[in-house]
């Protein structure tokens, strides 16, 4: 295990208010120095490997980009991210002890090397999500269902070098429209911001939050890492070829387990026992129980 100091944070600190009120207004929030500089140096050098076996393997776009779905069993790094002592906070204040990490993304986006073509890529993460839960009425968004963390590790602090674009307050919205000519450039939308950040920075945002990436226009090559979490009663969309003979997965805490999808049976994805009472086994319940953080003015942390 890498020890990296932060000042005695376990990532079971709660959330305030605050930030809990302006998550929920804005859809996002941007987390400053969230990374270590000596954590987030090894997380690139980390990446940087990975980049290079899955270019020689041929598994990069023509233009170099990579886009890498289940990336955490890549590293030791990696599978640390999941319990982070500073983002971790968020994910369970915000969602809750029934959660896993269903969907999680290396990117790695080198300068464009020539103008890219017309694109719209404004949207909503979950697929059907958007579609299957919906009401016919337009006014009562959808249910948030996940949030990611973006941890940032190369320099995105001025515009252009193809961070992500957010809609603030979007997430709220089950429509955006769109232009009707997608041949040619169109202006974003309306209060569209995008997420300039220092190495190391993350952000965190609401899956309904309209987003899009952008254009990388800088010499600079952004480097991310998206670590998505879900309620453990919703498959998984990412697939992680965990070898529970390696050392990974045995470095791996009952916490952190559970996050990458272990259960003891169907009824524990659910949060309950086949009795129908809540299993207070649960690794991250436990965990939760054990620190005096459950909190029944909260739904998701009863």
């Amino acid at each position: 295990m890498h020890v990296f100091d932060y000042g005695g944070r376990t990532g079971y600190e709660p959330i305030s208010e605050v930030d809990r009120k302006e998550f929920h207004e804005q859809g996002f929030m941007l987390l400053r120095n969230v990374l270590t500089e000596d954590h987030r140096a090894a997380l690139e050098e980390a990446v940087d490997r990975v980049y290079a076996e899955e270019k020689a393997a041929g598994r990069t776009t023509k233009d170099g980009t990579l886009h890498l779905l289940g990336f955490l069993d890549r590293d030791e790094l990696f599978g640390e991210l999941l319990t982070h002592p500073v983002a971790f906070p968020y994910m369970w204040g915000l969602a809750g002890w029934n959660i896993y990490t269903h969907h999680n993304h290396l990117d790695v986006t080198p300068p464009a090397a020539e103008p890219e073509k017309p694109y719209w890529g404004w949207h909503q993460d979950g697929y059907r999500q958007n579609s299957d839960p919906e009401t016919m009425d337009p006014n009562l968004p959808r249910p948030m269902f996940s949030l990611k963390v973006a941890y940032v590790l190369s320099d995105l602090s001025e515009t252009g070098r193809g961070a992500t674009k957010v809609i603030p307050g979007s997430q709220l919205l089950n429509s955006l429209p769109r232009p009707d000519d997608l041949t040619v450039h169109n202006p974003d939308p309306e209060g569209a911001v995008e997420i300039t950040a220092n190495p190391g920075d993350a952000f965190i945002f609401d899956r309904r939050q309209w987003h899009s990436r952008s254009t990388n226009l800088s010499n600079i090559t952004r480097k991310m890492l998206f670590v998505g979490y879900t309620y453990r009663w919703i498959r998984p969309l990412d697939e992680l070829h965990v070898d529970k003979e390696s050392e990974w997965y045995r470095n791996r805490t009952p916490v952190q387990r559970q996050l990458i999808g272990e259960g003891t049976h169907t009824a524990n994805y659910w949060g309950i026992n086949w009795d129908g009472y809540i299993d207070d086994e649960i690794p991250l319940r436990k965990e939760l129980k054990t620190r005096g953080l459950l909190d029944r003015s909260v739904p998701w942390l009863r």
